[in-house]
């Protein structure tokens, strides 16, 4: 009994760490529309944001696997979380001075304090009790990982894209001290929200140095990694990791901006229902729509995309407790496919409420690849997370692949390649499914 309170207590703990990276990574999401105003980038530089962010989990995953086994899980969380803080710190020198290239940088800092987190907790979280639970246990801890990418974008609209951003001919019309006055305002828009997250951050640091956790995890066992390069099963789960955050991230990073090619926001605005949706989330934060721009109006929107990956991971708990989670994901698989399909292929409303679909669907897929690979690896499994975190580096390639057909071809083209994700893990779930039938 008191193993079951202190593995409870244990997953409420990392639980609150879930949440916080999911609330950091969407906002991220939610700063690229502005940023490309600021610097006047093409969708291609825009995605550079989301590469420096994603491609430290290619960079750390692996390091972080082996730092934890030496330094142990709570010194790691405590690692892991001042790294955050900092790279958000780093925020305020980059917009003072409107510098690009160290908003990369702490973008990239801050990725790789995620990193260390993301690799103990995912594989901490499944040996939380027995391997037949380990997909639902992952899905439920996920599904507050949601909630955070679900408040993000709202904070997102409302504080980072509420107000106009003038072009490079505007800012040179204003007078010296306007022209101050602007980038100091531009500054405090972006400096505000991440200095906050930095404070909590710092305290949720110090509550991991005064509580306890069990122990779950050993030494990783010499020469894991090159075994599990050799085991076949494996790479096609890193391979789904891959697909599944490139796709996601690529669908989530430009939403925004694919409903303002569309014409939307001039839609919703005339849509008395629209805008009562609009309202009521912006009432939440005591704020409304009157004279924002049209990019915040739409941004308000994505909230349904990640809220929907939240209550698909509230649903996908259950759902993995009495169906087979291969086949769970098979069929979520082919219902994201579904909904881009529709999107692409429609207009107006029907196109813009098809597209914020997928985030529900998108909801089990990451917790349920992860628990299927590991199944069976045994005392590999936190060598086999470091590898399957490494594969998060699909949200900086496939964003960037995604951006770069869009600059070329338009949006209704690019979203092919994310039926392409879609379809991999369509076969991975089957895969997975008929295995486990045989076995």
């Amino acid at each position: 009994m008191s193993q079951q309170k202190s593995y409870r207590s244990a997953f409420i703990t990392i639980t609150i760490l879930f949440f916080l990276w999911g609330f950091i990574t969407v906002l991220v999401d939610s700063l690229i529309p502005r940023l490309k105003d600021v610097f006047e980038l093409t969708y291609a530089k825009t995605v550079l944001v989301q590469f420096a962010f994603f491609v430290a989990f290619f960079v750390f995953s692996v390091p972080a696997g082996f730092l934890l086994s030496k330094i142990g899980y709570k010194k790691g969380i405590i690692l892991g979380l001042v790294t955050m803080a900092i790279g958000c710190l780093l925020f305020y020198p980059a917009a003072s001075n409107r510098l690009f290239s160290v908003f990369l940088i702490g973008y990239f800092t801050l990725a790789g304090g995620i990193t260390i987190l993301q690799v103990a907790a995912n594989p901490y979280v499944a040996l939380l009790g027995n391997e037949d639970g380990a997909s639902s246990r992952l899905n439920l801890s996920q599904a507050f990982n949601s909630l955070g990418t679900t408040i993000a974008p709202v904070v997102g609209a409302l504080f980072l894209l509420s107000d106009s951003v003038k072009s490079s001919e505007e800012i040179a019309t204003l007078s010296e001290i306007e022209r101050s006055d602007y980038y100091l305002a531009e500054a405090a828009t972006v400096q505000t929200p991440f200095l906050a997250i930095a404070g909590f951050i710092g305290v949720l640091a110090l509550l991991f140095f005064f509580i306890k956790l069990p122990k779950l995890m050993e030494e990783n066992p010499k020469g894991g990694y090159i075994e599990l390069l050799k085991n076949k099963l494996m790479l096609m789960g890193a391979l789904g990791i891959f697909v599944y955050v490139g796709a996601e991230v690529a669908i989530g990073s430009f939403l925004v901006n694919y409903f303002y090619d569309m014409g939307l926001a001039s839609v919703v605005a005339e849509n008395d229902s629209m805008m009562n949706i609009a309202n009521t989330i912006a009432k939440t934060f005591n704020q409304t729509f009157s004279g924002k721009d049209p990019k915040s109006l739409l941004g308000i929107f994505v909230i349904f995309y990640w809220g929907g990956a939240m209550i698909g991971r509230f649903v996908g708990a259950y759902l993995t407790k009495i169906v087979s989670p291969g086949k769970v994901l098979g069929t979520f698989a082919t219902l994201a496919i579904t909904m881009i399909v529709v999107s692409i292929n429609t207009h107006g409303l029907i196109s813009m409420w098809s597209i914020l679909a997928v985030g529900l669907f998108n909801s089990i897929m990451f917790p349920t690849i992860f628990t299927l690979t590991l199944e069976g690896l045994g005392d590999l499994k936190a060598q086999a997370s470091g590898l399957l975190c490494m594969a998060i580096v699909g949200g900086a390639i496939i964003p960037f692949i995604f951006g770069s057909l869009i600059d070329s071809f338009g949006f209704k083209t690019a979203f092919v390649l994310a039926i392409a994700c879609y379809g991999y893990i369509l076969f991975f779930g089957y895969k997975k499914h008929k295995l486990i039938i045989k076995s």
